[in-house]
């Protein structure tokens, strides 16, 4: 444990580099929120660097290399230290006043990082679900020289799948110069503490921006508003669950026997629905730990929202160009991380951007015209940002249909229960509110929109879904899970301040005391479930450290030896026979674990990305014909057309492959690796490794 807490005491301090450096950048955005955007500072700088990696790679300007990394950085270090150079007395007086807040900041960001870290640490094994592809990516990304990254199940081919958030680890990795086995662990503890920091900015800001008419004396209290805020918002949004926990307790009386997965495939045939769908949130991705998309997202968007949340104080002002640059560079970032954030925080950014005219123009077609600019701009920029990523990528959406089949009611009382009343509270409080000052008024109107918003994502899978290969009983299993993920993110960032500003309005003492009782019931099973969920995937008894690959020394020990002397041994590229596997399986372990491509890895899989199952089902007879084939000329043909450079031969070739007549490849090459009944031969094609 003491030489993890060196390398997490490493990874923090290079974060923490970043963020003083890009200090500067950050000021220029949230200048008026109460801690002038401290948290956000390390998400723009890992925004900043991995985007230019990104578009220099892919224009084949400059490879990706830790040197490169590190001149990019120091290119971005050189504009902030320009900013700094014009504003040098206000950012000396900013620190200065606000030192205190930055550092609390900092020390929640760590306490983060290592409590989650730590949490990893008891089941670090990349192993399981979908790790396998998410690393997969990581480690295709380590070895390109440009971009797209070659696809590691499918040689010959690029990745067409949103890879920019795993390009993030990647850059993280090559600058930290840590084990991407590690690395892996260590960036789901970097979102968590992104995250948890983040949104206890964003909420404890949208407080802070009813503070506008306040008195000066009540400073202290106000401060108090703001940080208890800021907390609710980080805690629901990091480690809160829904109201699954309080159902399973009315219906046994007890808690025992909870499956905290049912949370999040509660709206299914088993427990009643009539299909089945998925309705995960930030802490089920914590736990199971899949580098995914949605979570490599997360804290891109809540720089997003807090970039949106920025209008409540440019009211009757001209928004900066810095501004729209920053949302479509955000918007574009989406398309390519997770896309289907893509249109919801364009809608997002259309709301606000129509609530901010309207501020400014009234009820007048200017309102129309300024918005429908504004966000054309936008639109406009993002896909200029991404271009490079359209160009390459196909997508494997079949179209939107009507739904047939609807949620009832009461299962989403059961997963939304905890929001609604939060809504309905908060609705109440707009209702008596009858005289409010103005800047209370447009942060109310501000939340107001992000809670219809939630809302209608949670409605419109009712309505519509996104047709994809998956079966008719799971028709809107993915449209719900997308568009519900981020209601949940929504939902917890405004429900920071909606408790806090609500409850802090009331003036008679047993009203207050007794809607105080009643949320802390509701959240006492909310923040239950990490209990359940941690220690139920985690076991939190022997702590294994955070390298990712000790289910392989254990379970594959002679591949395992074999996949470390690759990762040693072999640079580039060179495509390498192995077995064929379904998905969720041991199979494709060593493209996995190298990121040197394969011909085919999970069949299933690349037949979602590629939208067809053809062009697997004829690879899986090819890599067949290889193994259990006596026809060299065959085989050569066919090593010949995937440019096979070596043929992996271990356990799961053997067990795949039982036909397997491995005394032929000593014609075709030569062994380079030999470790119990683990071999690799070395193809002869002409060309080095």
């Amino acid at each position: 444990m003491t030489s993890d807490f060196s390398l997490i005491l490493f990874w923090w301090l290079l974060l923490f580099s970043l963020g003083v450096a890009f200090l500067p950048l950050t000021l220029l955005f949230f200048r008026n929120f109460f801690d002038k955007g401290y948290a956000f500072s390390k998400i723009l700088a890992v925004l900043f660097v991995s985007y230019l990696i990104w578009f220099l790679g892919s224009l084949e300007i400059l490879s990706f290399s830790t040197k490169s990394v590190w001149l990019i950085i120091g290119v971005l270090v050189f504009g902030n230290l320009v900013l700094i150079n014009q504003q040098r007395q206000e950012f000396k007086k900013i620190v200065k006043k606000h030192w205190r807040l930055f550092a609390f900041e900092e020390l929640l960001f760590l306490v983060g990082l290592i409590f989650w870290s730590l949490v990893r640490g008891y089941q670090p094994n990349i192993q399981g679900l979908e790790k396998f592809m998410d690393f997969g990516f990581i480690n295709s990304i380590l070895r390109a020289e440009y971009f797209p990254p070659a696809d590691m199940w499918l040689a010959g081919e690029t990745v067409n799948y949103y890879y920019f958030g795993h390009l993030v680890t990647a850059v993280l990795t090559k600058l930290s110069k840590i084990d991407s086995a590690i690395t892996y662990n260590l960036m789901i503890a970097t979102i968590f503490a992104f995250s948890l920091t983040a949104a206890f900015s964003l909420g404890g800001n949208l407080v802070f921006a009813t503070a506008g008419a306040q008195k000066k004396k009540q400073k202290a209290s106000k401060l108090r508003l703001v940080l208890i805020g800021g907390m609710i918002s980080a805690l629901l949004l990091n480690l809160g669950g829904n109201l699954h926990l309080l159902y399973w307790f009315l219906n046994h009386g007890n808690l025992s026997g909870y499956w905290y997965p049912d949370a999040t495939r509660f709206i299914v045939q088993q427990f009643g629905a009539a299909d089945n769908t998925i309705h995960e949130f930030p802490l089920y991705s914590f736990v199971v730990a899949d580098l995914h998309g949605h979570l490599l997202n997360l804290p891109f968007i809540l720089l997003f929202l807090a970039l949106v949340s920025t209008l409540l104080t440019k009211i009757k002002r001209k928004l900066p160009l810095s501004f729209y640059f920053l949302a479509g560079l955000l918007l574009g970032i989406f398309f390519m991380t997770n896309a289907w954030d893509f249109p919801i925080y364009l809608l997002v950014f259309g709301a606000a951007i129509l609530w901010f005219n309207y501020l400014n123009h009234g009820f007048a077609w200017e309102t129309l015209w300024q918005t429908f600019k504004s966000c054309l701009f936008v639109l406009g920029l993002s896909l200029f940002f991404s271009l490079l990523f359209h160009v390459h990528f196909k997508s494997i959406i079949q179209g939107i249909a009507l739904t047939d089949f609807h949620s009832p009611p009461w299962m989403l009382l059961v997963l939304w229960g905890f929001p609604l009343f939060t809504t309905l509270f908060f609705l109440f409080f707009l209702r008596r509110k009858k005289t409010i000052n103005y800047q209370l008024s447009t942060v109310n109107y501000f939340v107001l929109i992000l809670l219809t918003l939630a809302w209608l994502l949670i409605i419109i899978p009712e309505i519509i879904y996104i047709k994809d290969i998956y079966i008719h009983s799971h028709q809107r299993a993915n449209t719900v899970f997308k568009l519900t993920y981020q209601s949940f993110v929504i939902f917890s960032i405004t429900g920071g301040y909606i408790i806090v500003r609500v409850l802090s309005s009331l003036k008679k003492r047993l009203l207050k005391l007794i809607l105080s009782l009643f949320i802390l019931s509701l959240t006492v099973f909310i923040f239950i479930y990490p209990y359940f969920a941690i220690r139920s995937y985690y076991g939190l008894r022997t702590y294994q450290g955070l390298y990712g690959l000790n289910y392989l020394s254990s379970n594959y020990p002679d591949d395992y030896q074999a996949i470390l002397w690759l990762k040693k041994n072999v640079s580039g590229q060179p495509v390498i026979v192995e077995a064929v596997g379904e998905s969720y399986t041991d199979f494709a372990r060593v493209s996995t674990n190298t990121g040197l491509p394969t011909i085919l890895g999970w069949r299933v899989h690349e037949w979602l990305w590629r939208g067809s199952f053809e062009e697997p089902a004829k690879r899986t007879e090819e890599v067949k014909i290889i193994y259990e084939s006596s026809n060299l000329d065959q085989i050569r043909q066919i090593l010949n057309n995937y440019r096979v450079r070596l043929i992996f031969i271990g356990k799961l070739e053997r067990q795949q492959y039982p036909q397997l007549q491995e005394e032929k490849f000593e014609q075709l090459g030569k062994v380079v690796f030999s470790s119990g009944l683990t071999k690799i031969y070395q193809i002869d094609l002409g060309l080095d490794l």
